[in-house]
This record gives C-alpha cells, structure tokens and sequence, in this order.
C-alpha cells in the first residue's frame, strides 16, 4: 500500500572519498539526537561499519540503502521502513555524490539514492588545497545533474579565519549556501585497517567517545538551524512501507504488496544462531527481521566467547566480519569449533558470507578452523571489491537452484581452492567463474548479499532449520509464541 512517508531528510555527500562524509553524517546524526531528536541513521551502498557508529550516534539500527544489490525500487521502501516514527533522516553517502556501480551509470550512487528520496544533498568539501576555486567545483557539482538539488556545502579542512572568509565569498558568488566550517584538526579517533574503519563492537567504550567527539566539532562549526530547516524542505515521499512479512507473503507468490499478509508457520519456532561479537559485526538488520517474520527465534552468539551454540540451535548465520584478526582466538575456542563442525556434520542448514566461509574453512592463516570444509584460508596483499551478478548453481538451504541474487565482495584474503565440488554461486557479471561451497546443509561464500533483495532466501532458510529441528537431528523443540 503506497503511503505518504513526510520525514524531513538529508543526504550526506562528497566530490570524492576521504572528504569527511562518516565525520560529518555521524556527527550530525549524534548531535540532533543529543537535542532529543529521533533521527534515522542510513548509509549508501553494501557499506556495514560506518552504519555501526550510526548506531551508535543515534540509538537506532543503521540501514543501508543500496540500490544495486536492492534494486532502485526498493531504496524508498526500505528507507520508509527504517525512519518510520523518526524527527529526521540522515543519510550518508558512498564515494563521489555520482560514483555507482562501475560502468553502470548512476546505479548505486548517491545521486541516485537522493533523487529516489528527494532528498536534499548537503555537498562536504575538503577545502585544504584551495580557496576561490571551491565555487566552480561546487557549481560543477550542483549543476550536473540537475534533478539532484544541492541544499548547501559545509566545507571541511579549513585552515584559519582568512581561509574561510576567501571560502565563503566564492560560494557567495556562486549562490550556494555555507551550511558549516570544520577546521584542520587531528583526526577524531577512528582507527581504520585494511577495509576501512575498525568496526564498533570492537572498541564500543572508545567508538563511544569517539561520537561524542564528532558531534562536539559539528555542533561547534555547523548551523543545526539551518541544516534541520533544509531537511524539512524535502517533499513527501509516497511509496510504499517495506514489511518483511509482506516481503515474505509476495516472495512466496502470495498477495500483492498492501494486501494482509498471512503469518508465519504455527509450531514451535526454529531457534537460528547468528554469529555475532567482535569477529562477526557484518549484517544488515532486514536479515533478523526477515528470519523473524519467517517464524525463527533468532538468538545471537559470540564465537570468540561461548563455547557452545545456543540451546535447541537448528539453524546457523555466520555472516561478515574480521576473523583474520581473531584468528588465534577462534581457533583456541576448541569447543564451540566442535559443536559447530558437528552441527553441520549433522545436515544442520547453515549460511556463511565471508567471514563465516572463513571460519568454516579447516585453517585461517595456519590456524585450525572449524573445518567443515576442505579448504584453507589465508590472507593476501589483494583487495578484491566490486558488486557481482549471481545465480545459484545447485539446491541449497539457502537458495534453490537458478535463484538470482546480486551482492557484493570484500575481502583481503583468499581461500584454496575457491569453490568446492558443488559451488555455492555462478558469477555472470562482471566475470564468469564459480565459487563457494555447498556441502550438506552448509551454504558458503565470500558473496556478501542483502536478503531484502530476495527474501525467498530467509523463508527457505527458516524452513530447512524447521526440518531439521522436526528431524531430531539437530536442535530441539521449543514452545511457539
């Protein structure tokens, strides 16, 4: 059912990567919220870390609006879905405002993502190399695309009071307003590695302090006022509101979208453990909901810290994260290696993207590892990232045989041999080559994929774990509700 979605909202952009976007969205998110705002936390693209500080700056779960792996029809929705009862919207962007998916345009762009919401874009500039020439940059920008509108710059790096007054008179000039000045300062603590920011369940007491930091500096050199009038420009946005019930009833070939929607299978609900803590921080939180909705109990677990799997577990997540850091940790927990290798001996369905195929694999840079399969992990100096195109190439607890999904890579590291006897996935684009492992009940790949998408994946997932459970394999009863 199309509603009218009014949440005033901001896009968070830059002309390029490492301009301040995650310092400016994070600190803007956390010094509304500090005002007593509900504000909504989003962030562009497949991107989980940076939605871990909006989290935190905000009280909310942060939502990731990709228009690639999603599609564009979705990006609305979903966002509809997360703002729901919020004061406000904050979206960070992904790289340049009008990098996307490469050689497709503007898919998965923030500019794409702005002009699905009709959103104003506020433009962060890093100003530490010039002065005048920020007006034609700026023009250049806000004139591109001319269904993106450009609601002001808050120029970042500004090096003295000269500086920013020569800043300021160019974009006077070039009749864009200045929405905030951020100084040359040192870096607020966020200590990044290999793929970006070290994730906030790994220093929550520091990524705490670090927030309040962000917010203090853009409370100090941003016009609030003037940022949350911007915000309340954006019209309404009429779509419709993403239900993970409702994904589930139309994936399932039932009523069309708005329709009631039926609800999830009577009986006990099969418990479904998600690999979480330190190690496994990735994951999009339309996951749990889908597999809630689907009718599991979804119960986390810390691999680096619980030596068994929940009680009555008959399904198993193990999603993203750093178990290349952790790797000796992991592999000192003998007992929860066991159980999980057990389980999985046992036909229990699991699904593992990443970091769970890492874990799964018998060693992780000579560390024993789970050992589910017959394959070994290491690190590597290449960075493999991109979006890819892919279709399962076998029946699996996760996906039936021909299901397309499109998802993302991310890793620096390398497992041998890259696919097993039955791979989890075909790539179509932007190569042709298998990959991943099917074994049993396990589903394993470095296929980072986001089940908003396809949410198919989570109703057959929830339905192997109920087998097994009724199987007595794995698992056990537990009472409904």
């Amino acid at each position: 059912m199309v509603t009218s979605v009014n949440v005033p909202r901001l896009v968070i952009a830059a002309p390029s990567s490492g301009s301040g976007k995650t310092t400016v969205a994070t600190g803007l998110m956390a010094a509304f919220a500090e005002r007593g705002l509900a504000v909504s936390p989003h962030k562009a693209g497949p991107d989980y870390i940076d939605p871990g500080y909006h989290a935190l700056a905000t009280g909310r779960p942060g939502r990731n609006l990709d228009a690639f792996m999603c599609g564009p029809e979705l990006v609305a929705p979903l966002f509809a879905h997360g703002s729901a009862g919020c004061d406000l919207a904050v979206v960070e962007g992904v790289m340049g405002l009008y990098d996307g998916a490469a050689g497709r345009g503007e898919l998965a762009s923030t500019a794409q993502v702005a002009k699905l919401l009709r959103a104003p874009v506020v433009l962060v500039v890093d100003a530490s190399s010039q002065s005048r020439s920020v007006a034609a940059l700026v023009h250049g920008f806000a004139s591109f695309d001319p269904q993106v509108r450009l609601g002001g710059v808050i120029l970042n790096k500004v090096g003295s009071d000269r500086h920013e007054v020569m800043l300021r008179e160019a974009l006077e000039e070039a009749g864009t307003p200045v929405l905030g000045v951020l100084r040359r300062a040192p870096q607020v603590a966020t200590p990044s590695r290999h793929l970006g920011l070290v994730p906030v369940a790994e220093r929550r007491a520091d990524a705490l302090a670090s927030v309040a930091a962000l917010a203090g500096q853009v409370r100090a050199g941003c016009d609030l006022e003037a940022l949350l009038a911007l915000a309340r420009t954006a019209p309404p946005l009429d779509c419709a509101v993403w239900s993970p019930r409702e994904a589930l009833a139309q994936a399932a070939g039932g009523a069309p979208a708005g329709s009631p929607v039926s609800p999830a299978p009577a009986g006990p609900r099969p418990v479904v453990a998600v690999a979480g803590g330190p190690a496994f921080t990735f994951s999009y939180a339309e996951h749990a909901e889908l597999l809630t909705a689907a009718g599991a109990q979804v119960v986390a677990f810390d691999p680096l810290r619980d030596e068994a799997l929940p009680e009555g577990t008959s399904g198993l997540v193990i999603g993203g994260g750093f178990p290349e850091v952790y790797a000796p940790e992991l592999s000192a927990n003998e007992p929860l290696r066991a159980a999980v290798a057990a389980f999985a001996e046992a036909g229990g369905p699991v699904a593992a993207e990443c970091a769970g195929l890492l874990y799964l694999a018998g060693s992780l840079d000579g560390k024993p590892m789970c050992g589910v399969l017959d394959a070994d992990a290491r690190m590597s100096e290449r960075l493999t990232l991109g979006y890819r195109e892919a279709v399962a190439v076998a029946d699996s607890s996760l996906a039936a045989n021909g299901t397309r999904l499109r998802g993302h890579e991310f890793h620096r590291t390398v497992i041998e041999p890259g696919a097993g006897t039955t791979p989890a996935w075909g790539f179509t684009h932007p190569e042709r080559r298998v990959e991943g492992f099917v074994r049993g009940g396990v589903h394993a790949s470095y296929l980072h994929t986001h089940w908003a998408a396809q949410p198919s994946v989570a109703a057959r997932f929830t339905a192997a774990a109920r087998a097994a459970a009724g199987s007595g394999a794995v698992g056990g009863d537990r009472d409904g509700g």
